[in-house]
């Protein structure tokens, strides 16, 4: 089989690659790759960073590109065939990662040149490889004994499968539910395009009347403006029940299986608990230090959610006479108090927020920051005509990344947005590779009448995942290890939270809102009242945040040996930071992607951590401008270029001058006055 996955290519060649060579492809890759560590660990001349560390680092090439590939469209255009190649591959490479870390000449070799690196003239780059090498093999088991390194072996398979099947639970039960709607008087409150895009949804399906799914573009706004209560309530608890139900997505016995999994490969590789080992390759450190983080931020932002919360109870009493608010009633209420206060609708503003608009705003906001200048192509090869492809070049017209966008959902796409890579970034034999970095979105589709026009909130998540991009696209380092987004995790955020912040600016809104019909720029006042909403109820929504971090932190933070009930365990991990009451039908853990699919696992805390430091970076560029060209070629230079060459806290202060205030955040949330 001629198989196009085991050939050089620059741009990954989707029409030519079938689901048929997944799986011979990277069985042989493996094996060559296997032969490239070979060579190091038996090489005979004396371990030396270049013959050791340098050699490791650049093997396996082909095989990264490939599963890259695989795992991208797992994601973004998974079908029944490519989950079950997904369940045959993952143990393989697996067993891969573990026989190389486990490796014991190889570790010799590596730990020989750790040793020595005080005599070795290392730049702070080489440094930090050498360092990461050191610590993956370590952190990996390589000082273990030969029993203790099987059993971490058959955890590690096991895990690769329980994650892979969390994920694919939660994506069959948000797939499963449709909520069809034939009477109009169900439609109230509804926005007029969520009502076309639901009967077109219907049509798809063979259906009349409206179809409204889980998929975030439909069940967010149905949330937010649906007068109808029970059919809120419907979809709340079949949204809060993925993966809680009684059938075979169930997701309950897997998530025990995979905390008490990662616990006992912490224990067995020296750690009190998953986050304690997670957190050691972390700006943040220890457990204690993330509980201590959120716990003040949590005695900061209760009192303000209480309030809040009290004020929306009073609110939905006053309006509707609802004695109890409920989950399904926060977001209704919410939105009906925000327009209220501020005159501000969601719906009002869309018309000022075509896709398309948004896309070139976000060009112009990168181009005007750091002279990237985006044209769209049609001669690079996508795996799905949604998607679209751009060169991305600097102002002397050199090429600077391969840029794939993916907005709108899909049946085969799971909910959320990502960024992600099909190419890393480094420097070989004096040539400077540039990447290929895509973002996966899932906005509202267009329509028969209209383009797609986006929420406020699609726009602020357009630009987050830029902003992960841009650390993709404008890295610039020597090893691939080290470039673009390969960085401590509760630091990954910083470029991508950061860049939210020209949404809420005159000057960057300038550029891109405008009328999709008449052409006419956003209103001053609209402007004007979005940055005045920014902070609308902003104590409930760093509770909510502080909440999950602090669930992932129970899951991970201890001995959870003894849990024998998910839910009863998520209810004391929520208990101090809940407002509305339980509901017995749903389950956050059962569908909690984040730390049980990817890789926020005792990471789900950087979000916020993230925050301090957007929050501190942007009050600079504010102080000088928020283009001016001095302090985005600091964050350029200091911060998107560098990757995980140094310590990210030494590149904050280089960008910064100064380390980061936490109460920046703080003044921007209004949870203290400025």
């Amino acid at each position: 089989m001629d198989n196009p996955l085991l050939h050089g290519f620059d741009a990954a060649p989707f029409s030519a690659i079938k689901n048929e060579h997944f799986l011979p492809a990277i069985k042989r890759l493996i094996e060559i790759t296997k032969e490239e560590v070979d060579a190091i660990a038996e090489n005979e001349a004396d371990p030396t960073f270049q013959n050791t560390v340098e050699s490791l680092e650049r093997t396996g090439t082909q095989l990264d590109r490939a599963t890259s590939i695989f795992y991208n469209l797992n994601s973004a255009e998974t079908n029944s065939e490519i989950q079950q190649i997904a369940q045959e591959i993952s143990p393989l490479l697996s067993e891969f990662k573990n026989d190389l870390l486990l490796n014991e000449k190889l570790f010799h070799r590596v730990k020989t040149v750790f040793d020595r690196k005080d005599l070795l003239s290392l730049t702070p780059e080489q440094q930090m490889l050498l360092d990461k090498q050191y610590k993956s093999f370590a952190r990996n088991g390589a000082n273990l004994n030969a029993e203790q390194k099987e059993k971490l072996r058959n955890i590690d398979t096991e895990l690769s499968k329980l994650t892979l099947k969390f994920g694919e639970n939660v994506l069959a039960e948000t797939n499963a539910f449709e909520m069809e709607i034939t009477h109009k008087d169900d439609l109230k409150g509804l926005p007029e395009g969520l009502i076309e895009a639901a009967a077109q949804t219907a049509e798809e399906k063979g259906k009349s009347g409206w179809i409204i799914t889980l998929d975030y573009p439909s069940y967010i706004p149905f949330m937010k403006y649906a007068d109808n209560r029970e059919l809120r309530k419907r979809l709340a608890l079949a949204f809060g029940a993925r993966g809680f139900q009684k059938n075979e997505n169930n997701n309950e016995n897997i998530v025990l299986q995979i905390v008490n999994l990662r616990a006992e490969r912490a224990a067995l590789l020296g750690f009190p608990s998953h986050a304690h080992f997670v957190l050691e390759e972390r700006m943040a450190k220890s457990p204690y230090k993330v509980n201590e983080f959120l716990n003040n931020l949590l005695s900061k932002a209760k009192p303000a959610a209480v309030k809040e919360f009290e004020e929306l109870q009073a609110y939905a009493q006053r309006l509707d006479g609802i004695e109890q608010l409920q989950k399904w009633d926060g977001a209704y209420y919410a939105e009906k108090l925000r327009q209220e206060r501020f005159q501000l609708d969601d719906e009002k503003l869309k018309p000022f927020f075509q896709l398309e608009k948004v896309i070139d705003g976000v060009f112009q906001v990168a181009k005007k920051l750091f002279g990237l200048n985006f044209r769209e192509v049609t001669d690079i090869d996508v795996y799905h005509k949604d998607v679209k492809t751009y060169r991305v070049v600097d102002n002397e017209g050199i090429l600077v990344a391969i840029f794939y966008a993916d907005f709108h959902p899909r049946p085969g796409k799971r909910d959320g947005a990502w960024m992600t890579s099909f190419k890393p970034q480094q420097i070989k034999n004096g040539v400077n590779d540039r990447p290929h970095v895509s973002i996966v979105c899932n906005f509202t589709k267009p329509t028969a009448s209209k383009p797609s026009l986006l929420t406020f909130n699609e726009v602020t998540t357009l630009f987050h995942e830029f902003g992960h991009a841009l650390h993709g696209m404008l890295a610039n380092t020597t090893y691939p290890g080290l470039s673009g987004t390969s960085v401590y995790w509760d630091f990954v955020e910083l470029p991508s939270q950061i860049l939210e912040n020209w949404c809420y600016e005159k000057e960057s809104l300038e550029l891109f809102a405008r009328h999709y019909e008449t052409g006419a720029m956003i209103p001053m006042e609209f402007i004007q009242k979005i940055k005045d909403s920014a902070t609308f109820h902003e104590g409930m929504q760093t509770l909510r945040q502080i909440s999950f971090g602090l669930l992932d932190m129970a899951w991970h933070g201890g001995d959870p040996s003894e849990i024998l009930k998910v839910k009863e365990f998520e209810e004391k991990a929520f208990a101090g930071t809940t407002l509305y009451p339980e509901t017995q039908e749903t389950c956050m853990s059962t569908s909690f992607s984040h730390i049980f699919q990817g890789g926020y696992s005792a990471g789900y805390y950087s979000y916020k951590w993230a925050e301090v430091l957007d929050a501190d970076a942007f009050e600079y560029f504010k102080q000088e401008g928020i283009f001016n060209g001095k302090v985005a070629t600091k964050f350029k230079e200091f911060i998107l270029s560098q990757g995980g060459t140094q310590d990210p806290m030494e590149l904050y202060v280089k960008f910064r001058g100064q380390k980061p205030n936490p109460e920046a955040l703080l003044r921007r949330s209004g949870l203290i006055s400025k």
